[in-house]
This record gives structure tokens, C-alpha cells and sequence, in this order.
């Protein structure tokens, strides 16, 4: 029997909560550009990867979309730092990790995930078989050669299906599972594989936390991360299960609140709550796996925008796009825009404006855009409201 959630200690607005969670994010308030990248990963918390790259691959965007035209390598190099050849390899910042999905995290965290790669060793893996000696080789390969790409350690691929993965893929991804093996890295888009006793600081090098204390850290951090939010968005910042949530909760340091216009209970980060949140609104294009929105259900609750990401929709039913962009201004999202690069041009191909209002933030987040990713104009193709295009047109030159 579940127990019932203590009395909340406070109710609010459902603006209030809003603002929370902008501030929480980093949208609400003056950028914090000294801690640079690095920073936005640990207030974050954890940054979304995914290989669609439009007008830049998400785990860019997500600093991006805070901190402005921070330079692109400058935000590679935040995340993944190269190892000169000859040199001894430096302490790493983040790795790679499931979490919301695969994550960046931040190297910190490594305790914190034991309870998940407990749970990868502990259970049977469903998708591939692998001979015997295939792992155990991967990971001979790894400590006599040093960090090597899943190619460079036989190839990646058969010659099958794209999912169709070589035995030493497999093993090497297992490993990662497990956490004998970690990625830290990345060439060209692919992971670099080294193992985690050489890659990990070793003082973090450890599985010593027990499930409760994991939870309890993850629990605490997706809810600072948050600001305020459920039980459902709360647990799935770092794909935790209801009841994991639960077991932990009141121990976590969050406090129940109530939300006005939310019929499932509430919880909060007590620090987010004792000051109100004030400062300057960032103007902003985002990326669709923004951690402010990729939970739909959060972002139609908080914001009353519904938003889906169409790249897997057949295209003639498609509606705003395939990589469409939500806009955030003034602490609301107004619209969305789907961008391309063709050359020194970015094309919104399909803009949608919820309002006249949205014309103006929307030319400036797309001319800033634009500059971002190096290119010098931006072309514009249809528009949802016709009757604005002339003026969208007009703001962005």
C-alpha cells in the first residue's frame, strides 16, 4: 500500500511555478557565463544526445539556448577534452550515460548511476547473443591500445540491417552498460570507448553507493533541476520508476507544494523557493530535447503549448516540421520555427506564430541563430499566418 504524500507546505501560482521552473533552467535571470558550458551541465544536471543535427546537434543547443553564441568547439571541448597523442590522458569533465536517454552527465555523478549499472549486470540481455571470448576481448583490446572508437575495435557494424551490430559493438556497448567500460570522449561524432578505472577520477571509481543512496541523490537533483515539478516529470529527469521515486522522496530534501491548475501532487526544491524568481527572459530557439521541454506533458501543463518532434512523422503529415524549434520569449513559448542550413543561408522552411506577437522575438532568435552556426542571412518559406510574413520578413532585415 502506498503511503499518501505529506501535507504540502506551500501553494502556487501556476505563474509562480512557471518562473520556477524558467529560473531553474537557466532562462530566468543573468547567464552564468563564467562557469561557461561545464556550469550549464551541472545545473542541468543531464544534456540530451541525439545524432539529428539541423541547424546543430542537441547537446549544442542546450548551452546555446542559455548562454547565447558560445562558440561551437568551445561547447565540444566543455564536454569531451582530446587527448594529445603521447600525452597522459586529462581528468575528464562528463561521461556518457543512460539517463533521461543517452546523456552527457557530469563526471561527478559516476556514483550515482551504480544502481543502474547494477541493474544492467543483474538482468539478461534480450537484444544480442555474444560468443564466448567477445567481451573479454574487447576489453584485452581496450587496456593494451588505449581509448579506441567501436571501428577502431573491429568495426561497428555487420553488413546487415543499420542495427545490425558487429560482436565487438555489442560487447563494447555492454561494457559501457555494466560500467567497465566508459566514454568520455568523441571523434567525429562516434564514442570513444576507454575503461573506467583509467578514465574515471579515482576517487569517484566506485559501485559503494546503495540503491537508496543513488536514488535519493538523482531524485534531489532532477527536482533542483526542475525547480518545482511531480512525481511523473521528477522521476523521469533521469528515467527513474514511480516507485523508486516514492521510496526516497521524503528523504530527498523536496517539498510538497500544491500548483494551481495541477491535478497530481507537487514537489519542490526548497532553495528555488525562498527567493521569487526575477531578471531578464532569454529569447531563444529550442531544441525540441531541451530538458525544459522534453517532457510533453510538463511543457502543455507549464507553458499550454503541445509540442512533438515530427522527424519520424511521414512527411506529408507533418505539421510544423521536422526538426521544429520551439520559440521561448518573455518566459512563454509563442511559437516554433524548422530550420535548414543551405550554405550561408538559414531557411526557416516552416514558421508557426502563435501571435503577432511572436514576430519580432522570432526574427531576432532566428538572426541570432543564424550568426551562431555562420551564416549571414536567413531566407523564410511559409508561414502559418501569411498575413505575417511580410513582417517577419521585414524584422529579420
Amino acid at each position: 500500500m502506498t503511503s499518501l504524500p505529506p501535507r504540502p507546505a506551500l501553494a502556487l501560482s501556476a505563474d509562480e511555478a512557471r518562473r520556477i521552473a524558467l529560473r531553474a533552467q537557466g532562462f530566468l535571470g543573468a547567464p552564468d557565463r563564467k562557469s561557461g558550458v561545464r556550469g550549464v551541465l551541472r545545473h542541468l544536471g543531464a544534456v540530451q544526445l541525439d545524432t539529428i543535427s539541423v541547424l546543430a546537434r542537441s547537446h549544442e543547443l542546450i548551452p546555446y539556448a542559455r548562454l547565447g553564441a558560445v562558440g561551437r568547439d568551445t561547447v565540444e571541448s566543455a564536454y569531451w577534452s582530446a587527448t594529445p597523442a603521447g600525452a597522459p590522458a586529462p581528468r575528464p569533465h562528463a561521461f556518457e550515460y543512460w539517463s533521461h536517454a543517452a546523456c552527457v552527465l557530469p563526471v561527478e555523478e559516476w556514483p550515482h548511476f551504480a544502481f543502474r549499472r547494477r541493474a544492467y549486470r543483474a538482468r539478461p540481455h534480450w537484444h544480442h547473443d555474444l560468443p564466448d571470448g567477445a567481451y573479454d576481448q574487447v576489453i584485452k583490446q581496450l587496456r593494451a591500445e588505449g581509448p579506441l572508437t567501436a571501428t577502431e575495435l573491429g568495426g561497428a557494424k555487420n553488413k546487415g540491417e543499420w542495427w545490425d551490430w558487429s560482436e565487438s559493438k555489442i560487447a563494447v556497448e555492454r561494457a559501457l552498460m555494466y560500467g567497465e567500460v566508459v566514454c568520455t570522449d568523441r571523434r567525429s561524432w562516434k564514442r570513444v570507448y576507454d575503461l573506467a578505472e583509467r578514465a574515471i577520477p579515482a576517487p569517484l571509481l566506485h559501485d559503494d553507493l546503495d540503491d537508496p543512496e543513488c536514488l535519493r541523490r538523482l531524485v534531489k537533483l532532477a527536482g533542483q533541476s526542475l525547480g518545482v515539478g511531480t512525481r511523473a516529470d521528477i522521476a523521469d529527469y533521469h528515467r527513474l520508476k514511480g516507485e523508486e521515486f516514492d521510496a526516497v522522496v521524503a528523504d530527498s530534501g523536496l517539498v510538497p507544494v500544491t500548483v494551481q491548475g495541477w491535478d497530481k501532487p507537487a514537489w519542490a526544491d526548497p532553495e528555488a523557493l525562498r527567493t521569487t524568481p526575477r531578471g531578464r527572459h532569454r529569447t531563444t530557439l529550442l531544441s525540441p530535447f531541451d530538458s525544459l521541454i522534453w517532457e510533453r506533458a510538463r511543457t502543455e501543463r507549464i507553458f499550454g503549448f503541445t509540442h512533438r518532434l515530427e522527424a519520424y512523422v511521414p512527411k506529408p503529415k507533418r505539421i510544423h516540421g521536422y526538426f521544429a524549434m520551439p520559440l521561448l520569449a518573455g518566459g512563454k513559448l509563442l511559437g516554433r520555427v524548422d530550420p535548414a542550413r543551405e550554405g550561408k543561408v538559414l531557411v526557416a522552411k516552416q514558421v508557426s506564430l502563435d501571435s503577432p506577437k511572436a514576430v519580432a522575438p522570432m526574427a531576432q532568435a532566428l538572426r541570432e541563430a543564424a550568426s551562431w552556426v555562420g551564416c549571414d542571412s536567413v531566407a523564410v518559406g511559409r508561414v502559418n499566418r501569411p498575413e505575417l510574413t511580410a513582417e517577419l520578413t521585414r524584422a529579420l532585415n
